[in-house]
């Protein structure tokens, strides 16, 4: 059975930390279920590492559902989360409950994350009162670029005090969990100590209940840059361009395919079709006569 969000408010009060990844795709997805990744979120960061965008906000409603979908069918064990695109939840209530309903019936998604303080605590609550899952997600909020840009957020008495308040206004609407982005870890510290839900961090600190990153950091996939909040555990970046240009050298000096990737077949056949011997031309259908000016009827 899948991990549920009951579970992450236990492993809170238990003290019991986790992690989560983002995934974007079938075969990334079953890689991270069978490595014991109990939560796994299908981010609207698929806009810069998947699809090519200079920031998150181009992504779409069908982009989120498809990728999502994908992840659902690669994983049996993990919980998965589905971020909402930028302007699908802002506008209404109603926008918000419709779109997030599509995502989860329509992907198999258990639950959905949407970013916004204290100001988007009534449409959390609505979500939820509904049966919709939501994670929360303050302080850098990606889809708010053009506004706040990629800066550490909370860094002032009157910001570090709004994020306080934002927190709690979320963990009280229902939220069963919060991202917090861009976070002095002090702060982190503290907003995870006044809140019943478990806090995800992302470049706010060791305090937080959990921690997630984009796969593509941590593992070497993304080149375009490298956040300071990202670890890299591999360089497969670089494994692929090695193998890539191996396998083009090989296609190149005839070295692949070799024997062992080719197909055989009975030595007969190839002898009777150079000797003719049981080949039979194939039988053409006789051409019409044309009628009546030579248009066929």
């Amino acid at each position: 059975m899948r991990v549920t969000v009951q579970q992450l408010r236990d492993w809170k009060r238990e003290g019991q930390r986790f992690a989560v990844l983002t995934a974007y795709d079938y075969s990334t997805a079953k890689l991270l279920d069978q490595a014991g990744i109990p939560v796994l979120l299908v981010g609207d960061s698929m806009g810069q590492v998947m699809l090519g965008y200079e920031n998150t906000l181009p992504v779409t409603l069908e982009d989120t559902i498809r990728h999502t979908a994908a992840v659902v069918r690669g994983s049996k064990n993990a919980l998965v989360v589905a971020d909402m695109p930028f302007m699908t939840y802002q506008p209404s209530q109603e926008d918000a409950l419709r779109n997030a309903g599509r995502v989860l019936k329509e992907s198999g998604a258990q639950a959905i994350k949407l970013e916004g303080g204290a100001w988007m605590a009534p449409t959390v609550r609505r979500l939820v009162d509904a049966g919709v899952p939501v994670m929360a997600h303050i302080g850098l909020t990606p889809q708010s670029v053009h506004q706040m840009g990629y800066k550490v957020q909370g860094k002032t008495v009157q910001a570090a005090a709004k994020l306080l308040t934002d927190a709690a206004a979320l963990d009280q609407a229902g939220a069963f969990s919060l991202v917090l982005e861009g976070v002095p870890a002090a702060l982190a510290r503290r907003i995870t100590a006044s809140v019943g839900m478990p806090t995800i961090g992302i470049g706010a600190g060791p305090h937080c209940d959990a921690q997630v990153q984009v796969i593509h950091d941590i593992l070497g996939l993304f080149t375009d840059f490298q956040p300071k909040h990202a670890r890299r555990y591999a360089e497969l970046g670089a494994a692929i361009q090695d193998a890539a240009g191996r396998y083009a050298a090989d296609v190149v000096s005839g070295a692949f395919p070799s024997d062992k990737e080719s197909f055989t077949m009975d030595e007969r056949i190839l002898r009777e079709l150079d000797s003719g011997e049981g080949v039979r031309a194939p039988e053409v259908a006789p051409e019409r006569e044309p009628e009546f000016g030579g248009y066929p009827r």
